[in-house]
């Protein structure tokens, strides 16, 4: 566990700069920098939450557990919230929140959070951006998981790593085929068969879990047409 101060915090969000120096001496006062390895747990599905978590570095996916299986439902990158619809409910964690690399995560007391959204109307309108952001996005996903085939899912998922969680054509796949299987309602099989595809069609490089891609065009372009 490290201390932080949380004024001079490098991955301040819009949200806390709208908040007084009596609010961030309270933030100080109630929160906590914890270090996570590889694989482990951050926040677990039904188990009470007392804190908010701000995911400071790493790479996390989310899962929640449905009637047959875990389901994988996105990976987030730092910086941002984990688990803020907690913070509106019940104070019970609706998912599971997993790192998938070294994660650094400020824990923030669940009732001063709340204190600040009472009273920091600013801070409170930035908060539900966050959240409509993240509610849009779930339905994006949603409606681009179920109309597309595996090869145009594959190829957006190679596109977002790429994109938004390295920004480089040159990464390492965070998951494994059976998980990008689960995340894109595929099985492990079509996905080696897809990545192999595009392998040999020269879209993509592709060395174990290192992946160079090649093409990129007629990527965006699979990803388009699903």
């Amino acid at each position: 566990m490290m201390e932080h101060n949380c004024t001079s915090c490098p991955f301040n969000r819009q949200a806390m700069n709208t908040l007084s120096q009596s609010s961030f001496d309270k933030l100080n006062a109630n929160h906590a920098v914890v270090s996570f390895e590889k694989g482990s747990t951050i926040i677990k599905q039904g188990m009470f939450s007392t804190n908010v978590a701000f995911l400071r570095e790493g790479l996390v996916k989310l899962h929640l557990a449905g009637p047959y299986y875990e389901q994988i439902v996105r990976l987030v990158k730092a910086p941002t919230y984990l688990g803020l619809p907690t913070t509106f409910g019940n104070k019970i964690n609706q998912y599971s929140a997993t790192a998938i690399s070294e994660a650094e995560v400020c824990f923030i007391d669940i009732q001063i959070f709340r204190e600040l959204l009472e009273k920091n109307h600013q801070f409170s309108y930035e908060i539900i951006l966050e959240l409509c952001r993240n509610e849009l996005e779930s339905f994006r996903r949603c409606a681009n998981r179920t109309q597309k085939q595996s090869r145009g899912n594959i190829a957006a998922f190679l596109l977002e790593l790429s994109g938004d969680i390295f920004q480089s054509d040159e990464f390492l796949l965070p998951l494994n085929q059976q998980e990008i299987g689960n995340l894109i309602d595929s099985t492990r099989e079509s996905v080696s068969r897809i990545l192999t595809e595009f392998s040999k069609d020269e879209i993509i490089r592709m060395d174990g879990k290192k992946i160079k891609i090649l093409n990129k065009s007629t990527l965006e372009l699979i990803s388009k047409n699903g």
